[in-house]
C-alpha cells in the first residue's frame, strides 16, 4: 500500500510538472505573438510614413512643374523650395543653341544621388532616391531604395532608415544589395538602442549569407560587439 501510494504521488508530481511546462510554453507563445503583432504594427506605421513622404514629394514636384508650365516660376514658400531641390536636374534648361537636353535617366539620377550622399548632402540624396522610386518600375528601384535608406540614416532618421533597409532586402532577398541591407537594418537598430533586434538581424545575415564579402563580414563583427550579441 505504501509503495502504491508513493507511485501515485510521483505520478501526480510528474503530471504537475508537465502541466506547468505546458503553461510556461503557452505563456511564451502568447508573449511571442504579442511581440510579433507589436512589431508588425510598428512596421506598418513606418511604412505609412514613408508612403506619405513619397506622396508629398511627388505632389510638390507636380505642383512645381504645373507652375513652370503656366509661367509661375516664381512660386514662393517652403514647398516650392523643397520641390525645386527634389527636381534639380530633372528638367534642365535648354542649351544655348535652343536644343532641349536629354532628360535624366534613372541611372543618371542615382549617380547624382550617390554623389550627393558622398558629400553628405543627405536631403538631395533622399530626393533623388524618391524620384526614381516614384517613377516606372525597374531594377534601378532596388538601388534607389538602398540610397533612400542611406540618406535617412545620414539624417539620423533611424526608424525610417531601418524600414527602408528592410524594404531593400524584401525587394530582392537574394540580390546583391541584400547582405548590405540586412547589415543596415542592424546598424540602425543599434543606433536606436534595440540591441536584441539588431542581433536578430545579424543572425539572419549570417544564416542567409554565410560567406559574405570581407567588408560585410568585418562590419558584421563590429556591430555584433556593439550590440553585445551572444554566441
Amino acid at each position: 500500500m505504501v509503495m502504491g501510494g508513493a507511485v501515485l504521488h510521483v505520478g501526480a508530481a510528474r503530471a504537475d510538472d508537465n502541466g506547468n511546462l505546458v503553461l510556461q510554453l503557452l505563456e511564451r507563445v502568447n508573449t511571442l505573438e504579442e511581440q510579433t503583432r507589436d512589431m508588425r504594427g510598428q512596421i506598418d506605421q513606418l511604412n505609412n510614413q514613408v508612403q506619405q513622404q513619397n506622396a508629398t514629394l511627388s505632389k510638390q514636384i507636380a505642383d512645381m512643374n504645373f507652375a513652370m508650365q503656366n509661367g509661375h516660376g516664381g512660386a514662393s514658400g517652403g514647398a516650392a523650395s523643397a520641390a525645386s531641390t527634389a527636381a534639380a536636374g530633372a528638367a534642365p534648361l535648354a542649351s544655348a543653341d535652343g536644343a532641349a537636353p536629354a532628360k535624366r535617366t534613372a541611372a543618371d539620377i542615382l549617380k547624382d544621388g550617390n554623389a550627393a550622399l558622398l558629400r553628405q548632402d543627405y536631403t538631395a540624396a533622399q530626393a533623388d532616391a524618391q524620384q526614381v522610386l516614384s517613377g516606372p518600375k525597374s531594377v534601378r528601384q532596388i538601388d534607389a531604395q538602398y540610397l533612400l535608406a542611406q540618406s535617412l540614416a545620414g539624417q539620423k532618421q533611424y526608424r525610417q532608415s531601418a524600414l527602408a533597409y528592410y524594404d531593400t532586402y524584401n525587394r530582392s532577398p537574394h540580390g546583391a544589395r541584400a547582405p548590405s541591407a540586412l547589415l543596415g537594418v542592424a546598424a540602425t537598430l543599434v543606433a536606436l538602442g534595440d540591441k536584441a533586434s539588431a542581433c536578430q538581424a545579424l543572425d539572419k545575415l549570417s544564416s542567409e549569407f554565410p560567406e559574405p564579402e570581407p567588408r560585410i563580414r568585418s562590419a558584421e563583427g563590429i556591430y555584433r560587439k556593439k550590440a553585445k550579441c551572444g554566441g
